[in-house]
């Protein structure tokens, strides 16, 4: 009987612990992005560094290349997450829309995605299914 209370208990603190994970802002940073097909092949890629802030309700990328800095901000529509291991393994799905400065509105579908020691993130648009882009994260951590 006491171990079972005990695995009860160590289950329910990892559970609290990966959940904790889902409450709070979050950033992702990469330093290459991929443009891939819709069967995932990479079409395109660039050395440019990104950032994703995000929270249950909010959004933004910052990215930063040659070409200059592009910064979209926008809002979590739908959210779910579900990491077992915080930060490492597990998933987090979001449909957001982001807007440009210049007013520009685009809709995502977002997949933030750890396991086998690789963090990704792929966004797709609705409006081009067709195509993708893929980040590989150097840190994915609590945002401060």
């Amino acid at each position: 009987m006491k171990k079972l209370i005990l695995s009860l208990l160590v289950l329910a603190t990892a559970g609290t612990i990966a959940m904790a994970q889902c409450d709070k802002k979050v950033s992702f940073i990469s330093s290459k992005t991929e443009h891939l097909d819709d069967k995932g092949t990479v079409q395109d890629s660039q050395d440019e560094t990104t950032t994703v802030e995000f929270s249950k309700t909010g959004i933004s990328v910052y990215t930063a290349n040659d070409n200059g800095d592009q910064k979209m901000t926008g809002d979590v529509k739908s959210f779910t997450c579900d990491w077992s291991v915080p930060f490492k393994t597990g998933k987090t799905t979001m449909s957001v829309t982001l807007k440009r400065d210049n007013g520009d509105t685009r809709d995502f579908n977002l997949v933030i995605e750890g396991k086998d020691g690789k963090i990704t993130l792929v966004a797709v648009s609705p409006e081009q299914a067709e195509r993708q882009i893929r980040l590989t994260a150097d840190k994915f951590e609590e945002a401060k």
